[in-house]
This record gives C-alpha cells, sequence and structure tokens, in this order.
C-alpha cells in the first residue's frame, strides 16, 4: 500500500489510529441536591388528647403556628408549645378573623372542656400545687388571726 492510500484511509475512518471506541450504553444520571443528608426535624404532635403532662412537657413542635397556645401552655421562640401547668392536653378550634385557628390548652381535670366558660365556672385556679377546689368554706383559712 501507497503512503498516499494509507492517508486517505485514516482520512475515511478517524478511529483507525486509536482502535477500537466504547460508546455509552446507559444514559448520563443528573446530580442531586443535598444526597439526602439532611435528619428529619421530628415535628409533630408530641402529647395528644387527654394525655397527663407536667410543666414543661412538650405538647407539640412546629414550624410556624399551626396550633397556637391557649390556657396553661406557652410557645417557645421556635414555635414549640409546652405546658405550664399539670393537667391533661386538649385540642379545640375558635373562630379568629375570618378562619378557624387550632388551639391547644391544658386543663386541670380530665372532663373539662376548652375555651373555658369563666362566667358560668368561674376562674380556673391553679396557685402552685395548692388545689383551692379541694377547700371547703367552712374551714378556717390558715391566714386569718382569731
Amino acid at each position: 500500500m501507497s503512503f498516499l492510500a494509507r492517508c486517505f484511509e485514516t482520512a475515511r475512518s478517524p478511529f483507525s489510529l486509536l482502535g477500537s471506541v466504547r460508546t455509552a450504553t446507559k444514559r448520563a444520571g443528573g446530580t442531586v441536591r443535598n444526597h439526602g443528608g439532611s435528619p428529619g426535624k421530628r415535628l409533630g404532635l408530641k402529647k395528644f388528647s387527654d394525655q397527663y403532662v407536667i410543666p414543661g412537657n412538650i405538647i407539640v413542635r412546629q414550624r410556624g403556628t399551626q396550633f397556637h397556645p391557649g390556657q396553661n401552655v406557652r410557645m417557645g421562640r421556635d414555635h414549640t408549645i409546652y405546658a405550664t401547668t399539670p393537667g391533661f392536653v386538649r385540642f379545640y378550634k375558635q373562630k379568629w378573623l375570618r378562619a378557624d385557628r387550632k388551639f391547644v390548652g391544658v386543663v386541670l381535670h380530665r372532663g373539662e372542656k376548652l375555651p373555658r366558660d369563666e362566667t358560668a365556672l368561674g376562674r380556673s385556679r391553679y396557685f402552685g400545687l395548692v388545689d383551692l377546689a379541694a377547700l371547703t368554706k367552712s374551714s378556717p383559712s390558715p391566714h386569718t388571726s382569731a
């Protein structure tokens, strides 16, 4: 074969000098962001309705205010709702502007409902661990002098 013939043959096939070339049998896949590396934040309800809580127990962990604080509960700076008194958890809805809002509260006795009708039932009196409802009016008060 002459020199010119070999030049024309290489011009015809660019792979003749390189040998065989593998071609892809699968298409290239895309990349993923975050790679699933962020763990879950364990948000949601931690105590349910009628469950007993003590002060400091977390009732709801949330982002934003899906639940609003009612009686005997407070909201932390990350919108966590926690109990401030011992009692039983209650969930209820109340009309707020044009929509209903979901509230969480703690009642002192299992059968109570929220929101409390304080005009009919009187104020809920929780002072520390003293149960004022258990004291009768006939028993003398320890603070009065005879």
